[in-house]
This record gives structure tokens, C-alpha cells and sequence, in this order.
């Protein structure tokens, strides 16, 4: 109906999918609600992402997609049943459709209280948008795939490659505010806040990895933002992960407000979060993460897009090292995925993407 989620009706949603389905919680916000639910039958999840007004479906490890489709429509059944009887739903869209209705404030929650005070020492800043609180209204398609240690370099080179192709296909977050002059307006509030302000953190990559220091060696430029001490969480100004260990001390705030000095320790690297597209993790997977939230009958066409790609990785290879493409229009990744993710794209353009 236009109006704002009422978030309400969100939190009882998860509250009642606890008591009546084959989940279990594995947090609580303060006002002791669940904002995480764990499958008993899987390792599947359902949770709050930033705020209460998206819900986040993190699935577990499958071999095919259509086990992964098959559990999330029933899920999806469940949930809009719920919902409807609210005049709620859940939508397929990269940006909240009434985000400015909405109560964006982050879920009660260490986590995310600190990401959005975090994110709010960009407003006002020369060269930052003016929308922090942009966690809570942004949605995004991720899917991680498994790779080795012979391929992951040529993964992450091929996958940056085709962010002009990506950002053409699965564009759905443009952005009514603004006169942003593009389909994926994710893109700028990502890159155009306090993560994007060292431009190794956010975004495509600039170049191509040659060897795996030259990987790393840009790794070590992404940022370090936060740290936990005694149970509380601390946010402080960006600091390059190579430049981190040398600070003798760093000038931080919690989430209550209360200003400190932390001396830095290699432990606060486990709290390291870098918004690369092409995200190495732990796992031993890559996480892609360009991607707009899509309409519910297009949900895994990304998925199944990447898959392909990883599946055919050797040729795909091949091809962008033939291909006319970046001859005629130049190898700047960053500025192919804007100028192809635009509201309206030359007829020349878009048949060479």
C-alpha cells in the first residue's frame, strides 16, 4: 500500500516461523526477538540484514541450484502466506521500494548498530553521498562458489572482467532520489561511503592479477574499520590493513558514543570486511556480490550465470583475451561498469557488451 514496514509485523514473522516451523534461533536483538533462524534440517539461514525490513535467505552448500530454488520457494510459500495476512510481502528488488517511509534504523544488534554509526561519519563529506543508512534498503543476489588454490586468481580476473556484462544484464536498484544516472545505484552507495573511501575496498577491481602478491599486495590496501574490546564494538576512521599494525594507537567510537583509544592488535583482523565484487573468503570460495536482488522469477538466473561462467572458466578466459570488446572500448573495469549499468545505453554499446 505505499507505507512503511512495520517492522512489527517483521519481527513477529521470524518469531512465528520459531514456533511453527523446523527452525531454531541462534540470536536475539536486545528486546530479546530472534533476527537469526537456523534450519534443523539444514545449515540453511533466515535473518535480518542491517535492518527489519529485509529479511536475508543464506543457504547451505549444494551441488545444484535447483536444490537451492526448490527449498527457497518453500520457504518464500510460507513466509508471503504469513506476510499477506499483514498486507506485507516480501519483493524482488535491489532497492526497497518505500525505503523513504521505512524506519531504516539497524537491527538491535552490536554488529549492525556499529555498521550504520560507521557508516554515518560519511555524511557531509566531500566526494560521499548523503544516504548512510543505506544498509537498510539495499539488496543484493550473492552466491559463493568453491575454488582452489591453482584457479582462484584466474576466477577473480575473469569474473572483474565481466562487470560490464553483469551490470547489463541484472541491473534492478535504481534509485528514485537522485538523478544518479544509472540502473544500479548499489554501486554508489557502496562505493560513495566511508567503504569506498580506499577504492581497494569497494567495487571492481582496477586491474588484472598477474601472480598472487600482486593479489595480495592489493588486499593489503582494503580497510580495517572496526574492533571489539571486552564484549563492545568499536568503529574508527578506515585504515589500510597494511598501514593497521603500525598505529600505535587509534582514536575510536562505540556504539553508545563514548571515545577511545585502542592500541591495534593482529586479532582485529578477524573482523576485516572488505565490498570487493569478487570476495575471497575463508572458505575457500569466492563470493560474488554485483549483483542486484532479482524478481522472484529471474531469483537464480544470476546464480546459474556464474555457475556457467565457473563451469566453462577456460574458454571464458580465452574469449575475453580475443574478443574485440575491450580493444573498442579500453580494459578501465570501473568505468565499463558504469557506463553500461547507465538508464539509457547507445545501441552500439550495448551490442558489443
Amino acid at each position: 500500500q505505499g507505507r512503511a514496514t512495520d517492522t512489527d509485523v517483521a519481527k513477529n514473522l521470524l518469531k512465528l516461523l520459531l514456533e511453527e516451523y523446523d527452525f531454531e534461533s541462534e540470536r536475539f536483538d536486545r528486546d530479546g526477538n530472534p533476527i537469526q533462524l537456523k534450519s534443523t534440517k539444514n545449515e540453511d539461514r533466515i535473518l535480518f540484514e542491517v535492518s527489519y525490513n529485509t529479511l536475508e535467505f543464506a543457504f547451505a552448500k549444494a551441488s545444484r541450484i535447483q536444490e537451492v530454488e526448490e527449498r527457497f520457494k518453500n520457504y518464500l510459500s510460507i513466509i508471503q502466506a504469513i506476510l499477506r495476512k499483514e498486507n506485507h510481502e516480501i519483493q524482488g528488488k535491489g532497492i526497497h521500494p518505500f525505503w523513504a517511509e521505512n524506519d531504516n534504523s539497524p537491527v538491535k544488534y552490536p554488529r549492525y548498530e556499529m555498521l550504520m554509526q560507521y557508516l554515518s561519519m560519511g555524511k557531509n563529506m566531500d566526494g560521499l553521498h548523503n544516504y548512510p543508512e543505506y544498509g537498510a534498503f539495499i539488496c543484493g543476489s550473492q552466491v559463493q562458489l568453491d575454488v582452489s588454490r591453482e584457479n582462484y586468481l584466474t576466477v577473480i580476473n575473469v569474473f572483474n572482467q565481466i562487470e560490464a556484462a553483469k551490470a547489463y544484464l541484472f541491473a534492478n536498484s535504481e534509485f528514485s532520489d537522485s538523478s544518479w544516472d544509472t540502473k544500479i545505484a548499489r554501486d554508489i552507495f557502496w562505493e560513495q561511503s566511508m567503504h569506498g573511501i580506499l577504492q581497494e575496498n569497494a567495487g571492481v577491481n582496477s586491474k588484472d592479477f598477474q601472480t598472487e602478491d600482486d593479489f595480495f599486495a592489493y588486499l593489503n590496501r582494503s580497510a580495517l574499520f572496526t574492533a571489539e574490546r571486552e564484549g563492545k564494538s568499536y568503529y574508527f576512521y578506515p585504515i589500510a590493513a597494511n598501514e593497521y599494525l603500525s598505529q600505535k594507537t587509534i582514536e575510536a567510537y562505540s556504539i553508545s558514543g563514548e571515545k577511545t583509544n585502542l592500541t591495534p592488535r593482529e586479532a582485529d583482523f578477524k573482523n576485516h570486511r572488505s565490498y570487493q565484487y569478487q570476495d575471497l573468503t575463508t572458505r575457500g570460495t569466492v563470493e560474488f556480490r554485483s549483483v542486484c536482488a532479482q524478481p522472484f522469477d529471474r531469483t537464480f538466473i544470476s546464480t546459474a550465470f556464474h555457475l556457467g561462467i565457473l563451469a566453462n572458466l577456460e574458454n571464458v578466459q580465452k574469449y575475453l583475451q580475443e574478443t574485440d570488446f575491450f580493444k573498442k572500448e579500453g580494459r578501465n573495469y570501473k568505468q565499463l561498469r558504469q557506463k553500461f549499468s547507465k538508464k539509457e545505453i547507445s545501441g552500439s554499446a550495448a551490442t558489443h557488451v
